[in-house]
């Protein structure tokens, strides 16, 4: 409303500054006294009509300067970050809707929200982690049960303030494969024991395993060598496997073939997939697995 007013103001000034320059220029031309003299006293009323609205103009100014004073700028700020926290919320409220069905579930808290990240393979429902995330300028984590190994603060540093929907996502990518890879390491000792020569060897992430392993629980078998390493730790199959012969003697034709096909089966079906192979096959492949 200000601002029209002064537009309003403005214009009027304008316009008399006008007729002042149009009278000065019309004074010159005209003979006659008494018309001079009218012109001469129209020409004061103008300018004092003038300096009035000038007068007023300021006086506006100084009041609209005066109440914008005194509003505080950590008071407009408080409300600009609190508009943006309860965005947020809501923004939380609507992924944790959408991600209902993949394993991550939460609550609001008085903070903010604690996330719930469920984990499976297969169907089994296996571990599950929550992590408490307090809704302030900057977003942050309060509370967490995601193991040390797993880069929860690489993640965080990368999504949490730009993009918490994509930031769950990636931790449940990275806490799901992890218990995927632990449930086929737990699988192996636990039901194909028979098939194992000696313990088997792993890390904290189960990203890196290592094991002496026969075809043949009983009787006479040629033992196996695996490695088997998954680089991508959003993944629950191996990036790099390699199956070698025990000991130092040449292999037969025949083995050779069988160690292949192996190393095949540990990169396209999960560990208990594949002995599960050997234990119905025994010293036979199932060569339809690995087409």
């Amino acid at each position: 409303m200000f601002v029209f007013r002064a537009a309003v103001l403005a214009s009027v000034l304008a316009h008399l500054e006008r007729l002042e320059t149009q009278v000065s220029k019309s004074r010159k031309k005209l003979e006659e006294p008494q018309n001079a003299q009218a012109l001469e006293a129209r020409i004061h009323e103008l300018k004092r009509l003038r300096d009035k609205l000038r007068a007023e103009v300021k006086q506006r100014q100084a009041r609209v300067k005066a109440s914008t004073a005194n509003v505080e700028p950590d008071q407009i700020l408080e409300i600009s970050e609190q508009e943006i926290l309860e965005r947020k919320q809501e923004n939380m409220k609507a992924i944790l809707q959408a991600y209902r069905f993949t394993g991550i579930s939460g609550k609001l808290t008085s903070r903010g929200v604690c996330v719930c990240i469920s984990t499976a393979f297969e169907g089994n429902l296996l571990d599950s982690y929550f992590v408490d995330l307090v809704m302030e300028k900057p977003l942050w984590i309060h509370h967490h049960s995601v193991p040390v190994f797993i880069p929860l603060e690489e993640i965080s540093a990368k999504y949490l303030q730009t993009n918490t929907r994509h930031f769950l996502f990636v931790l449940w990518e990275y806490l799901n494969a992890y218990s995927g890879r632990k449930y086929q390491a737990d699988r192996l000792q636990s039901d194909f024991a028979a098939f194992l020569v000696g313990p088997l060897q792993r890390n904290s992430l189960c990203n890196l395993l290592s094991f002496t392993y026969k075809v043949k629980p009983e009787g006479q078998s040629f033992p196996f060598c695996a490695r088997l390493l998954y680089k991508d730790l959003t993944t629950t199959l191996p990036t790099d496997v390699t199956v070698t012969s025990q000991g130092t003697e040449a292999l037969p034709s025949t083995w050779e073939e069988q160690r292949a096909a192996h190393e095949n089966l540990f990169f396209t079906k999960p560990l208990h997939q594949v002995f599960t192979s050997f234990a119905k096959k025994g010293e036979k492949l199932d060569m339809s697995l690995v087409s």
